[in-house]
């Protein structure tokens, strides 16, 4: 078989070829929505422009090329660090390899289900935003760097009223608190009720624009609503919290 008449294609190059196809896919899918997609495009059309250059035996332009591609792998390490180590941290979850390696399940989802509860009880407003394939770093960008572990005291302490950091979104990706005081775009659904404030409207804002995963506790009423998917839903108890995350996060 030969690809455009010249080139022989045997079944291990169209093997090659769905996996790399594969590969590009997710990792596209992966950093989507972040600020490395537009460095990610600019470093294609550079390895397309090397590429086309040998192909036309341009021997100057070529070796200039080659001279920079000695440091590609180097470069693009370093340009894609945070989305390297997310994606190998997730893999790392995966079950057949907890399986295999006996990783322990870390506590996140009790964390986070005790710390709302306890604020729901004690009516103190917060918004948590649980990030999962789709990058939330341009929401980061916008907050103020924790990179702490998950824990129910911390987000309590985030959320006390008067506190610093009390406004905002607290970002949580893996077990780590990633960022808080973050600043979530505001849904213009124009069915949502007017008795919706901001947290829940940029709870849905947010589900609107990306996978992630948003909890709300309201500072009026301390009643516990989530968003996810373009939608919202609103008054449920802690347990329905928990089985709803525990049921997402096994997708």
């Amino acid at each position: 078989m030969k690809l455009f008449g010249f080139l022989p294609i045997g079944p291990r190059d169209i093997i090659d070829l769905i996996l790399v196809a594969t590969l590009l896919y997710y990792f596209i899918k992966f950093i989507k929505g972040t600020k490395a997609t537009p460095i990610f495009v600019g470093l294609t059309v550079f390895f397309i422009i090397s590429f086309v250059a040998r192909w036309l035996d341009l021997k100057a332009f070529s070796w200039i090329m080659s001279s920079i591609l000695a440091v590609w792998v180097v470069a693009f390490v370093i340009v894609f660090q945070p989305e390297i180590r997310n994606a190998l941290a997730r893999i790392g979850r995966q079950r057949p390899i907890k399986f295999f390696l006996k990783v322990e399940e870390t506590p996140v989802i009790e964390e986070i289900v005790d710390a709302v509860r306890k604020m729901s009880e004690s009516k103190i407003g917060a918004l948590i935003l649980i990030q999962r394939g789709i990058g939330l770093k341009d929401i980061i960008d916008t907050g103020v760097c924790i990179d702490a572990r998950v824990n129910s005291s911390l987000l309590r302490t985030i959320f006390f009223p008067d506190t610093a950091l009390h406004d905002g979104a607290v970002v949580i990706n893996g077990d780590t608190i990633v960022a808080a005081a973050c600043v979530l775009p505001l849904s213009e659904n124009p069915t949502l009720s007017g008795r919706y404030g901001l947290r829940h409207r940029a709870a849905l804002g947010i589900a609107e624009q990306s996978d992630a995963f948003c909890i709300v506790v309201s500072e009026e009423t301390g009643t516990i609503s989530f968003a996810y998917k373009s939608k919202l839903v609103t008054k449920i108890d802690v347990n329905i919290l928990r089985r709803t995350m525990e049921s997402i996060f096994k997708e």
